[in-house]
């Protein structure tokens, strides 16, 4: 089968090296030429993953069977949509694309079926802020059809937000951004699948971030499952069915970011795609369940073979996705992940930067400088690994300073 996968990148990598394992061909398009997927496509294209019109020729010159992403929100629209254009099988409708990609949408639809989530409201860049409610301060501002934390800000007043409130405008197209209000929270995220309606609960996992101010929400790991889980996870589960009933969700992989706070459960976001920590990757450590073959089996339209239990987590299993960054300056030397494999410390690892790279000022997920992923049978053991993976992982400057960010000096 041939396969056009929009991005290449680190959270695409999985899959384009399952789709290529699994004799398919594979069709990459990334506006950025150095994408590390580009090296194993059969073929790739310099189009930027939110431009259609080039998608749909890309897809007709190649001959393709289905268009797929993964770990990114705005290319699931583009994929349905050229997908129906072309004629061409998909696991999702574009309609409901559009409905879990854009966040006015969203939040409208858990506001009119009783879905928590934090007070909100639609801004423009001309908006009379000294008429807006005081309850909204502290608040958050964020574009509408972003992602990886790209515009997203924490303000402190109505002259912070009057000061700051064209940012999130330099990340879209559209007219309004939104502003909640911030909620004090730790995040859980909720990993499944659904199969002919039915929610099946592949994960609930913590989702460690930082805040940079006035950054906020920079996620620095994924560990599973989550500390929330033996007391919350029968509330998070009912929340995810409810949302997939809501919207109306029949098959595909489910991703809802939700946030537990001093006033109970608040559902920040959702997207129908395998999230971008990886979760590829550690799933089929902790539960057996391949999503890469879920996925393609879903986009084809094919009969799935896996059976997959309701819930699926395993509690005996401890997981940690370090999601990690670096201190600012032009890479002189790396390191090498194979040792750290070889030795059983880490299931995987890979760095996003290349020596001669110059790594910027971390504002959002765009400066993360690479991933590793441990297991273990504790916590204590897990975190034990990871402290000693970041004692081994080098990303040196001219001068021989390592530039690497262990997780505990985030905090």
């Amino acid at each position: 089968m041939r396969f056009l996968v929009l991005g290449a990148g680190s959270c695409q990598l999985n899959l384009i090296k399952y789709l290529i394992k699994n004799n398919h061909v594979v069709i990459v398009t990334d506006y950025n030429k150095d994408s590390i997927g580009k090296k194993y496509a059969d073929y790739s294209e310099m189009i930027s993953t939110f431009d259609l019109e080039g998608i749909v020729s890309i897809a007709k010159k190649h001959k393709v069977d289905t268009i797929i992403t993964a770990g990114t929100d705005q290319p699931v629209y583009y994929a349905s949509k050229a997908c129906e254009i072309l004629g061409l099988t998909n696991y999702i409708y574009s309609d409901l694309a559009l409905l879990v990609t854009d966040k006015r949408k969203m939040k409208d639809i858990f506001k009119l079926n009783n879905i928590p989530t934090v007070k909100y409201k639609f801004i423009r860049l001309d908006e009379n802020i000294n008429n807006l409610d005081d309850d909204f301060f502290p608040g958050v501002i964020k574009p509408l059809d972003s992602q990886g934390q790209r515009g997203v800000l924490y303000i402190e007043d109505k002259r912070d937000l009057i000061n700051k409130i064209q940012i999130p405008f330099q990340f879209t197209e559209q007219s309004e951004i939104l502003l909640e209000k911030y909620y004090d929270n730790d995040e859980i995220t909720l990993s499944g699948w659904v199969v002919d309606g039915e929610t099946k609960t592949l994960s609930i996992s913590d989702r460690v971030t930082y805040n940079n101010f006035p950054h906020i929400g920079i996620c620095i790991s994924h560990n599973y499952p989550s500390k929330h889980y033996e007391k919350h996870h029968e509330e998070i589960i009912a929340i995810s069915e409810k949302i997939v009933k809501v919207f109306n969700i029949k098959k595909g992989p489910i991703y809802f970011q939700m946030l537990i706070g001093k006033d109970g459960i608040m559902v920040n976001e959702i997207a129908c795609r395998i999230g971008g920590a990886f979760e590829d990757v550690y799933i089929a450590h902790a539960s057996k369940v391949d999503m890469c073959d879920l996925l393609i089996r879903d986009s084809l339209g094919l009969e799935q073979k896996q059976k997959i239990n309701s819930n699926s987590i395993s509690k005996n299993k401890k997981i940690s996705v370090q999601l990690f960054f670096a201190n600012q300056g032009k890479i002189s030397f790396l390191s090498s992940f194979s040792e750290l494999v070889e030795n059983n410390l880490v299931l995987e690892g890979r760095f996003n930067f290349n020596v001669g790279d110059t790594i910027k000022k971390t504002e959002n997920a765009t400066q993360r400088v690479g991933h590793f992923i441990v297991e273990a049978d504790t916590n204590e053991l897990l975190y034990e690994k990871v402290d000693e993976v970041f004692k081994r992982i080098k990303i040196l400057d001219k001068k021989g300073n390592n530039l690497v960010i262990p997780y505990k000096d985030h905090f």
